[in-house]
């Protein structure tokens, strides 16, 4: 063990915070904690990691679990692909493997919904095996330590890094030492203002050497934003109004949502009234609501602009020939709807 690895294990286990899914070896629910806190802060996900683990103790309780149901619980993180690759890897892993967890990187890797980062983690911290763990921190961590302006999202930058991160693993406790170089960058050595006067490993580090560390680690610039612009449909009709279930194509699939007319703008009521859609319907009374109607809904690589239309119907049932359905704002609590929707349903309802 040299110096570096050997310093980040002793302030590992004096400065570690206490986090649930740490005093496991069980494979099943460190799997769960990596899957939750992809693109997640710690604190938002944690809650949500207990109520995977009460509500689907083992990995053949969410195996049995419809897809509905686990789509429900994962609302309000969004990035819902990750709970819909989770439910399937639980089913492999039932099917494949009896309902046990695979020991083997490879095997772990072959999961659905399972990259390097996670295949690592759960293989290091369930089962002792040497890999190491290259996530953002530890991309962060790395750079500064060793002055490199490689960029991290770059093929030749993955390479380097993660042959970095192998040679300065500890082999004999491969899991703990992992967990120090992320818990080094998620404490001390920040994106900005690092508390370097604290940082165990300050003396070997070349960027603070070199007064570099606010430039490090360097990554290439991800496409422009883009903005989208949807208009929903909000058909209601006193106690009920109409959801449809999205598609396999669409960033919410498999929740539960409104119509949606999607234009290069926001539309005015008299121009979404131009639209095919609503030359097919009867009985329409537009009504007026008195509260913010207008989004933003920020994603990684898009913003979502969104603006929610109120319509009266003196019934819905001729609507279902459009695949809609109705419901009450009760039983919508029973679906899995995107966020937008449901700060919305809350806005409406509250002041109705």
């Amino acid at each position: 063990m040299n110096s570096v690895t050997h310093k980040l294990a002793k302030w590992y286990k004096v400065h570690q915070r206490n986090l649930p899914w740490r005093d496991t070896k069980d494979p099943y629910k460190i799997w769960l904690s990596e899957i939750i806190l992809q693109q997640t802060r710690v604190e938002q996900g944690t809650p949500y990691y207990y109520k995977f683990v009460e509500q689907y103790p083992t990995v053949r309780d969410l195996e049995v679990a419809p897809i509905d149901e686990v789509l429900k619980l994962w609302q309000g993180l969004g990035y819902y692909s990750r709970a819909r690759n989770m439910h399937s890897a639980a089913l492999e892993v039932v099917k494949k493997y009896n309902g046990k967890f695979p020991k083997d990187y490879n095997s772990i890797r072959s999961l659905k919904g399972v990259g390097d980062y996670t295949a690592a983690a759960i293989a290091s911290l369930a089962f002792d095996l040497p890999h190491a763990v290259v996530d953002g921190n530890v991309y962060r961590v790395l750079s500064r330590l060793y002055n490199i302006d490689t960029p991290i999202n770059s093929s030749k930058g993955k390479n380097q890094f993660a042959q970095l991160a192998e040679e300065l693993l500890d082999k004999k406790k491969p899991g703990n030492h992992n967990q120090a170089v992320m818990e080094l960058g998620a404490i001390c050595c920040k994106p900005s203002n690092p508390t370097c006067n604290i940082c165990p490993i300050a003396e070997h580090c070349l960027a603070l050497a070199k007064g570099t560390i606010a430039n490090l680690p360097v990554k290439i610039k991800n496409k422009p934003v883009q903005n989208r612009y949807l208009n929903y449909l909000f058909l209601v009709n006193e106690e009920t109004f109409c959801l449809l279930q999205r598609g396999p194509d669409d960033i919410w699939q498999g929740l539960y949502d409104l119509p949606i007319v999607e234009r290069d703008k926001l539309l005015e009521p008299d121009e979404l009234m131009e639209e095919s859609f609503f030359k097919q319907l009867k009985g329409r009374q537009t009504l007026l609501y008195k509260g913010n109607s207008d989004y933003l809904h920020k994603l990684t690589h898009r913003n979502l602009h969104a603006r929610f239309h109120i319509f009266f119907y003196k019934s819905l049932a001729s609507l279902n020939k459009f695949g809609i359905f109705e419901t009450t704002f009760k039983n919508m609590q029973s679906h899995a709807i995107p966020r937008l929707l449901d700060k919305f349903l809350n806005e409406y309802y509250s002041i109705k």
